[in-house]
């Protein structure tokens, strides 16, 4: 288990890992549209591969680091 701490922007994205890219790059228009700036950039994947499979939901979770 991993303690972030700052001050966060976080968004919840569902699809397959190849999305990341698309992701990384809504998750900065999203932060750029609150007014703030993109200092880091996390990724929380809520299940493996094999479990978003078995499940048919992947849900992966942005979290924004900003000033």
């Amino acid at each position: 288990m991993t303690t972030l701490s700052g001050t966060f922007l976080t968004k919840v994205f569902e699809g397959p890992y190849q999305n990341v890219g698309k992701w990384a790059k809504e998750m900065e228009e999203y932060v750029k549209s609150k007014d703030q700036k993109l200092e880091k950039l996390y990724f929380s994947y809520t299940t493996c591969p094999k479990y978003a499979k078995a499940y048919g939901k992947n849900y992966v979770v942005l979290f924004g680091q900003i000033d």
